[in-house]
């Protein structure tokens, strides 16, 4: 049973909101360090945590609530300038903030929060502690403090860190400030941290308890508890199901579907007209006039319903200038992360999507791509390194690029630790051009680490990037420079709900391919063809290609030898796909066949004949036909080089 029964709306409402304020929070933190004295930041981030905490009051998260209000008055002696923002102050803030989002993880499985982290707690405690010393000894200050008349907070402490309840209570019971239970103050500094005059506010309000419970006191926790012989990491939280529309956008539909219904009724009288024996020239023009209508208003209608789905892609990236902060202080670089683009919409199915391909390449190029201080100094550059994540759109697509002014990447290094790590032979590594040998980071297992690290080194990253920017049709390209840094350039669909296709045949069949992958289509001149490696090529502008039939790909049986080919274009190769003819170019709406996805299949898509046509998954296919050795078994060309081609 979940300990938030009867709250669901509101802790989905709690953890959206909560969620982008936490990361605008953890943004200004890096801007913050930049800039200490800016006291915008402070009072942005001192209100953020305010916000947070009002919100889990009403959840009546109490650890959260705890943290929340420790580091709220952290940042209010800040901004009031009782304390100045260090290094190490500054990592236990980020460390709070850390906690505040495990926390909400928590909440979103329908837990309690478990208590901050102890060193967390420690550490903001001890900050909130020496704040206060200097005050506390100051004459100055304890002058005020006597002369204040009875119902005043009794100390500089109470009055900073929240409401004066001794005030309070003294003005709902009646009683003056002296009657106030002695239980209510403290004498001295705490164990806690908590100062003189102090109240301590489990007791003033005992519904909600800011210093948290007990596990044991938490209902639903034996219910609730986690599965066991999962790390706490590998739990995901459930994709999220909801977006924000602009009402403008919303207008607009509806708008649309307004003047559909009414061009629909025009239909419906011209249908009865010919019915009725009308068929003269006024009439079938009348017709013709009103389909064209309706089919403008429906490709309109659905341009506005899929921008609906489009979310500013910088919700994504504003997490990234955190985890670039703390990598690099982590390994002691000076790195900032330039955001560049934030307004670029993108399909809000792929932004979840995109989180860990574009995480391991800011890693990468933190970890890897950028030296240290000393290293740059040394090689005539500024000490600070510029990351660039940067979102553009250009035509049908969306470009994402990370961009680093770091060491950069050798072709001939690259080569050797492949050739080192047997991925290939020391023949083939001579092939290669440089474009192929940069792409060798992409393999699976791949890595030039000598020793794999917390951070990198087990070469399983670059093959994640490649993976799921493939599973979004997308293609990436790698340049790169010896000493001027490394670019990485992901190329995606602007939307994955409709896809522009080459329909083909085969014999009578059509299928669909993915028209991004389609560089140009050229007839296949049979005495052209030569074998290379026992497989059959044709030489197109100088440039070698293989040529793969579309029937055996799919396992059918070739009837006749195919006439046309498609030149197609994937991240890692290039090659000619041979098939009978073709049937033209559509837009596809694509549908999702989830209870049952033959491989090589990527969807399904209805033609305007009501024909199913598949749409083919080319980079399944083709890894298919290596994994199952249905190459010519003359081919001594290793897989790993295959995908380079």
């Amino acid at each position: 049973m979940s300990d938030f029964a009867g709250m669901e709306d509101l802790l989905q409402d709690f953890l959206q909101e909560a969620g982008d304020l936490l990361s605008d929070v953890d943004n200004k933190l890096v801007d913050l360090e930049r800039s200490p004295g800016d006291r915008r930041l402070l009072n942005d981030i001192f209100r953020g945590f305010h916000t947070i905490k009002g919100g889990a009051g009403f959840l009546n998260a109490g650890e959260l609530v705890k943290l929340c209000h420790l580091t709220e008055n952290l940042f209010d002696r800040l901004r009031n300038g009782e304390k100045e923002l260090t290094p190490a102050l500054m990592d236990t803030i980020m460390a709070a903030t850390k906690g505040v989002r495990q926390m909400f993880g928590e909440i979103a499985q329908g837990r309690q929060p478990s208590p901050a982290a102890a060193e967390v707690s420690a550490g903001l405690q001890t900050a909130l502690t020496t704040a206060a010393e200097p005050a506390a000894a100051s004459p100055v200050a304890a002058e005020p403090i006597a002369a204040r008349p009875a119902g005043a907070t009794a100390a500089t402490g109470a009055g900073e860190q929240g409401p004066d309840w001794r005030a309070l209570h003294a003005a709902i019971s009646g009683q003056s400030d002296a009657s106030v239970p002695a239980v209510a103050r403290r004498t001295d500094t705490t164990e806690g941290g908590r100062q003189d005059g102090e109240i301590e506010l489990s007791q003033l309000q005992p519904h909600f308890p800011p210093e948290g419970r007990r596990s044991t006191d938490r209902p639903g926790v034996a219910a609730s508890a986690a599965p066991s012989g999962r790390r706490a990491d590998e739990r995901a939280a459930a994709r999220e199901t909801t977006i924000r529309v602009d009402t403008a956008r919303l207008d607009q539909v509806l708008n649309l579907s307004g003047e559909i219904g009414l061009t629909k009724n025009r239909l419906t009288s011209l249908r009865a007209d010919i019915l009725a024996g009308r068929t003269d020239s006024e009439t079938l023009q009348a017709l013709d006039q009103a389909v064209s209508q309706l089919d403008l208003l429906v490709s309109d209608l659905q341009n506005s319903v899929m921008k609906t789905r489009m979310q500013p892609i910088g919700r994504l990236f504003q997490k990234y200038p955190r985890i670039a902060r703390d990598l690099a202080r982590q390994l002691g670089k000076d790195v900032e992360l330039a955001l560049i683009g934030e307004e670029t919409e993108v399909d809000k199915t792929m932004i979840e999507d995109l989180a860990d391909p574009l995480i391991h390449l800011i890693r990468n190029a933190v970890d890897h791509g950028v030296e240290s201080p000393d290293e740059r100094r040394a090689a005539g550059k500024q000490a600070k390194s510029v990351i660039r994540l940067e979102a553009r759109q250009e035509g049908d697509h969306i470009v994402l690029m990370v961009a680093d002014d770091g060491r950069g990447m050798s072709p001939e290094r690259i080569r050797a630790k492949a050739v080192e790590k047997r991925i290939i032979s020391e023949e083939d590594a001579n092939t290669l051009d440089d474009r192929q040998s940069l792409n060798l980071i992409l393999l699976p297992g791949f890595s030039t680490m000598a020793k794999a690290s917390a951070v990198s080194g087990r070469g399983v990253g670059m093959d994640v990037v490649k993976t799921n920017i493939q599973k979004l049709n997308g293609s990436i390209e790698i340049r790169s420079e010896p000493g001027k840094g490394s670019v990485f350039v992901i190329s995606l669909p602007l939307t994955l709900a409709i896809l522009p296709v080459l329909l083909v045949l085969l014999e009578d069949q059509p299928f669909a391919l993915p028209l991004s992958l389609v560089r140009e289509i050229l007839p296949i001149d049979h005495d052209r063809m030569q074998e290379v490696g026992g497989r059959e090529t044709l030489v197109v502008r100088g440039e070698i290609l293989p040529v793969i039939a579309l029937a055996r790909l799919l396992g059918w049986p070739q009837a006749r030898r195919p006439e046309f080919g498609v030149l197609m274009q994937t991240a890692e190769r290039s090659f000619i796909l041979a098939v009978d003819n073709f049937a033209g170019r559509d837009d596809a709406v694509i549908k999702a066949l989830d209870d049952f996805r033959p491989r090589g299949v990527a969807g399904v898509t209805t033609l305007s004949n009501g024909q199913i046509v598949l749409i083919l998954d080319m980079k399944e296919l083709l890894s298919d036909l290596a994994a199952k050795g249905e190459r010519d078994t003359r081919t001594t060309t290793p897989r790993a080089l295959e995908l380079l081609v």
